[in-house]
């Protein structure tokens, strides 16, 4: 089973309870101040964790877990993962088998600490939390087995095979009962500051070639336990033991050489993100808040460039933040290139998007835009780059989390202000819907000639009615009293359906920048959708259901005489003229449409538009050749109505429908006004390499009044 593609970095916040609470030590009576707590805690026994925002249960693998500061074992202990709520430090993080086990120390001099262990004497259940980064997710199907800290484990499941261990946190409620921490009664002395050789912390450093300005707080920690160790004795031969024994020897080279590189690497960060917070190398720039928090939280240049990014975004005059005016242009001349590129005609896609956006998407960069430019403009709207010179996995996985980027992004502003950016998968999504837009609107329909069209709110069978008057106008006596007319109700139900498929934009098409193969998709889908539409409408009319056409409705006509003809159509338009109410009243309801099978259309057409029709009549019989009913109604033909595969058909019968707008024959539903098929983005499958959509139809078809249509079998 191969694993799913790398997930964007994602807290792991595994919860433990912290048991066993020990009063403190008095304060020593050196004036030292009072002694401070040491925890110790199984912190994780390697199994499944239920954490919020994951789909399944996370084992976190901790052969492949690290502690963040080059393996330097040294952590905050927060509360409630606050970088601002501090609490203390850890002096040992390691695995014994298949258990995490951390110890430290309650270093905070702040309430946040106090609180700790004030709420603890009273016997409150404080749990740990430890904060992790997950860095390669490996997903465990369902039905499949996966091996992890001497476990085997079964699908569906995510194992974290890399993890970075950042801090711990003291919180309220946590998952794993089978862990357990506890506080020690031993007091931990503060850090020395000065040698007994007078040798100041400072001075050490300086000696040693650490700049201390530019040491990190775990940096600090360290070398300052190293400090003290050389001070007391204790530090073990492997951290700087001479080979007599003794303890004036220097940390080792390689120790050494690893922090300075910790620095090294750590100076090129705050420098790049001091460049780009616009402050250069001293700070102080035009975004010094983002500078400072992007220091102290280890931020890279790539979240950092995010953050200033929203920064920059305009303001509303109202307040918020609307998104950047140019970015939004930028993806719509994107989407109207992509639709140029598909084939839709300029001055289609022209309807769509104001003069500046065709302009832009009719220029050289983006004239013949493809899958490619779409990808590339992603990953730079996202605030990255790449200069790869061939489109390969590592092009592919940018483009695909940088639209998770900007996907984010535009959750968080429609949150916040209602306005939107546009993402890859948005521009994709939009061009596919106007793709299958224009295909579906280029099938010529003949049902919505015929049929009325309204909205439903959900999918349940719904009943409409239409009340009907009874009776006309009578006149009004000498008390002036009015009668009151009856009301009759003519019940009708329709149900909605959803008619769909899936598609993709698989690994294949990106590599090729094969945008039509991608579109085709959608044309496919718009299409079929309209001729679905088509289909059920005329499968419905043909199957007449409950003798909807019949003599007893007065709406059916049969025999040599009703092939389509003049006569014929003065006998239809005669049944349709004496179509009458409950009371036996008429209605005085009159035909709007011709429907006839594509094998009269011409006959149709001829006897709509011509004035002057000589048609064969019996012997020494005479017939004008004036046609009365010229230009009466609309001609519309289907081949639907021909004997082509449904049942019922026949290329001789025809029909007179009512404007639907006044008494319709046949209802189409829709739900909840949305009467053209939809295109969806969503998330592919983890051992999928691309991204997928859906394309959908909601609607239902149903019989309505039968006085609003007349058929003709056109035969005996």
């Amino acid at each position: 089973m191969p694993d799913r593609p790398p997930l964007p970095p994602r807290t792991l916040n595994l919860c433990t309870p912290v048991e066993g609470w020990i009063e403190a030590a008095s304060p020593t009576g050196d004036g030292i101040a009072a002694s401070l707590r040491r925890f110790s805690m199984v912190a994780y026994t390697g199994g499944p964790m239920v954490i919020a925002g994951w789909p399944h249960p996370v084992v976190v693998d901790l052969a492949g877990m690290q502690v963040a500061g080059g393996g330097l074992k040294s952590r905050p202990i927060l509360k409630d993962h606050n970088r601002s709520l501090i609490v203390g430090h850890t002096d040992a993080v390691k695995v014994e088998g298949s258990q995490l086990l951390v110890s430290g120390i309650i270093s905070g001099a702040g309430p946040v600490a106090r609180e700790i262990i004030d709420s603890s004497r009273n016997g409150f259940p404080w749990q740990a939390s430890l904060g992790a980064i997950a860095g390669h997710m490996e997903f465990v199907a369902k039905g499949r087995k996966a091996s992890a800290n001497g476990r085997e484990f079964e699908g569906p499941v995510l194992i974290a095979r890399r993890s970075t261990l950042g801090e711990v946190s003291f919180v309220a409620l946590g998952a794993d009962d089978n862990t357990s921490a506890a506080v020690a009664a031993g007091a931990v002395s503060p850090p020395k500051t000065v040698k007994e050789d007078g040798m100041t912390f400072e001075q050490w450093l300086e000696a040693k070639g650490f700049e201390i300005a530019s040491l990190t707080d775990t940096q600090k920690t360290n070398l300052q336990a190293m400090f003290d160790a050389e001070g007391t004795g204790d530090m073990p031969p492997s951290a700087g033991a001479s080979a007599n024994g003794g303890t004036d020897a220097p940390p080792p080279a390689p120790l050494i050489a690893s922090l300075r590189a910790e620095v090294a690497a750590e100076t090129k960060r705050i420098a790049d993100v001091r460049r780009i917070c616009g402050g250069g190398a001293v700070g102080g720039g035009k975004h010094a808040e983002i500078e400072a928090q992007a220091i102290a939280d280890g931020w890279d240049g790539a979240t950092t460039e995010l953050a200033v990014l929203r920064a920059e975004r305009p303001a509303l005059a109202q307040g918020g933040v609307r998104r950047d005016a140019d970015s939004a242009h930028a993806g719509r001349a994107m989407e109207a290139a992509l639709c140029l590129s598909a084939g839709i005609p300029e001055e289609t896609v022209g309807k769509w998007y104001d003069q500046r956006t065709m302009n832009a998407a009719l220029s050289g960069p983006l004239r013949n835009a493809g899958l490619h430019s779409a990808m590339t403009y992603a990953i730079q709207a996202a605030g990255g780059s790449f200069r790869s010179y061939h489109v390969d996995n590592e092009f592919i996985q940018s483009a695909f989390e940088a639209n998770t980027v900007l996907r984010r992004r535009e959750r968080e502003i429609r949150a916040s202000s209602g306005f939107s950016t546009i993402s890859l998968s948005g521009i994709l999504s939009n061009v596919a819907n106007k793709t299958m837009l224009a295909a579906y609107t280029a099938v010529e329909s003949a049902v919505s000639m015929f049929c009325a069209e309204t909205d439903v709110g959900d999918f349940k069978e719904v009943t409409r009615y239409r009340l009907t008057g009874t009776g006309v106008f009578e006149k009004v006596g000498p008390d002036g009293e009015l009668k009151h007319a009856g009301l009759s109700e003519q019940a009708y139900t329709n149900k909605v359906e959803t008619y769909g498929r899936m598609f993709a934009l698989n690994r294949q098409m990106i590599i090729n920048d094969d945008l039509g193969a991608f579109l085709q998709i959608p044309r496919i889908i718009g299409r079929m959708s309209a001729l679905k539409r088509e289909e059920a409408v005329f499968e419905l009319l043909l199957a007449n259901p409950s003798n909807f056409f019949s003599a007893g409705n007065k709406n059916f006509i049969s025999g040599a005489a009703t092939t389509l003809s003049i006569d014929a159509l003065t006998q239809a338009e005669q049944a349709f003229l004496d179509q009458t109410d409950t009371d036996g009243k008429p209605i005085l309801l009159t035909p709007s449409v011709l429907l006839v099978p594509s094998a009269l259309k011409v006959t149709a057409q001829v006897l709509m538009t011509e004035t002057r029709i000589n048609e064969t009549t019996t012997v020494d019989k005479g017939k004008p050749a004036v046609n009365p009913h010229a230009g009466k109604w609309k001609p519309v033909a289907s081949p639907y109505l021909n004997a082509q595969g449904l049942t019922g058909g026949s290329a001789k019968a025809w029909y007179l429908f009512a404007n639907p707008a006044d008494v319709a024959a046949i209802e189409i539903a829709y739900l909840r006004g949305k009467r053209t098929p939809t295109i969806e983005s969503g998330d592919a499958d983890f051992n999928q390499l691309g991204m997928q959509w859906r394309g959908y139809f909601d609607f239902g078809v149903a019989m309505q009044d039968s006085r609003a249509a007349v058929k003709s079998k056109g035969e005996a």
